[in-house]
């Protein structure tokens, strides 16, 4: 296909709701004409129109080695001509089975035991909330304002009017008394946890936490959190869920966990009993997963009582692509995609800075985010909390100079191990013009 995005986006919207799959693409936070993709290769994305940019959203984090890279289209490309799908078991879901579980063992100690695959997030956290319900008996759910689990019904919620009441629907089509069966509590607080647990206890089945929170921009966990969150959980006989579909295998080798377990930040000794994995396990293809102990997910059907199925699940191009990746990744793989994140955070600050603009660079590993605020960013309420409005004209701007960022304020932004200085460059080239966009904005009229 050839023509000019807007004509691709017309042609989109006169089939598709919208125009687009996912609603994020549809600029609807920055405003102007959705890109339309037709190739990626290393750091950048080329469009109908033939206009290539580089590349910061990496696929929403897939993409750790850069797009299109050789050796991952090459293993689909064997696995393709074997056949797109079985309906059985292939030898390759127990390889990547095997290779998580062994990148996820620290000192000896594994964060996995088993692994389910899935083909989606959605489907990775909502089966770890039904187990998490089928091994305590209780049916509430904890999660953080600001944190996004996917689009099943319990976990599409938002907060109630007190920290530990219960949650409103966050979507219509979504019944009040599912909603009701969630409990939406500030990020970083732990009060607000135990507060919650005090109001209704031997009621709630599990906490679901992001590892590092990326879907309100980046808020990072303070130091100790996750591990003194795990201790509360656990001292109340619930489950805690360690979402790690994002910053699994991106941040570090073992996911964020792994950073924390390594001493790299955080804190170290705490496990959580249910984790789910997607993005860069699927190496851009369909695939996500949950895993745990072994007395948890042996629940799952066959084994167990708890019902879970799905005929694409485990497909062998998606595990091909995922275990392709996974082996690829290395330290150096970690180590370039570090530099590179922390090369164009500065970058943004140095810019911003220059034109005066107020603002932060909120970071959780090599994740970062851009908050047009003051402060620190600890919770939602923080998040919220900023001149977003400036934001729209910075994305423009970089995009107008080929240099295309989240369409998004409150979305993280990611670098692979492809962006070289090549790529870099573009992208502190773009950024003195992009600040004085940003420094020039004025907010809507109310």
């Amino acid at each position: 296909m050839t023509g000019t995005n807007e004509q691709a986006a017309r042609a989109a919207r006169a089939v598709i709701p919208g125009g687009v799959n996912s609603p994020v693409r549809a600029f609807g936070s920055v405003g102007g004409t959705p890109l339309s993709i037709v190739s990626a290769s290393g750091p950048t994305v080329t469009d109908v129109a033939g206009r290539d940019y580089v590349d910061l959203v990496a696929s929403w984090g897939p993409a750790l080695l850069g797009h299109a890279h050789p050796e991952v289209v090459a293993a689909v490309q064997d696995a393709a001509a074997r056949g797109l799908s079985f309906g059985a078991s292939t030898p390759g879901e127990t390889e990547l089975a095997e290779e998580v579980v062994a990148r996820l063992t620290i000192r000896g100690t594994p964060l996995v035991e088993r692994l389910r695959l899935v083909s989606t997030g959605t489907e990775a956290t909502m089966t770890a909330i039904r187990l998490a319900r089928a091994a305590t008996g209780r049916d509430l759910i904890i999660k953080f304002a600001g944190h996004y689990h996917g689009h099943s019904d319990g976990l599409l919620a938002e907060a109630g009017s007190g920290l530990a009441t219960f949650a409103l629907p966050g979507s219509a089509g979504v019944p009040a008394p599912i909603a009701a069966q969630t409990l939406v509590l500030p990020y970083n607080d732990l009060d607000a946890v135990r507060d919650a647990f005090a109001a209704h206890p031997d009621r709630i089945a599990a906490v679901i936490t992001e590892a590092a929170g990326a879907n309100a921009g980046v808020l990072a966990p303070l130091p100790g959190f996750n591990g003194a969150l795990a201790l509360e959980v656990h001292k109340r006989g619930a489950l805690l869920i360690l979402d790690e579909v994002l910053t699994g295998f991106r941040v570090h080798a073992a996911g964020w966990w792994g950073l924390e377990s390594s001493g790299v930040t955080g804190s170290t000794g705490w496990l959580p009993d249910l984790v789910t994995f997607g993005k860069v396990l699927g190496g851009g293809m369909p695939l996500a997963a949950l895993g745990g102990r072994a007395a948890v997910m042996d629940l799952l059907a066959p084994l167990g009582p708890v019902y879970q199925a799905g005929t694409l699940s485990g497909n062998p191009l998606a595990v091909a692509a995922g275990l392709a990746t996974l082996r690829l990744a290395t330290p150096e793989v970690y180590a370039r995609v570090d530099r590179a994140s922390a090369i164009v955070a500065d970058g943004v600050h140095d810019a911003l800075s220059a034109e005066g603009v107020t603002h932060v660079i909120p970071r959780a590993g090599s994740l970062f985010s851009v908050a047009f605020r003051s402060g620190e960013v600890l919770d939602y309420a923080d998040a919220k909390d900023q001149q977003s409005w400036r934001y729209p004209p910075f994305f423009h701007a970089m995009l107008d100079q080929g240099v295309s960022l989240p369409p998004s304020a409150f979305e993280a932004w990611f670098l692979t191990a492809a962006h070289d200085d090549a790529a870099l460059d573009r992208i502190l080239t773009a950024l003195p013009a992009a600040a004085r966009a940003a420094a020039a904005a004025t907010p809507p009229a109310t």
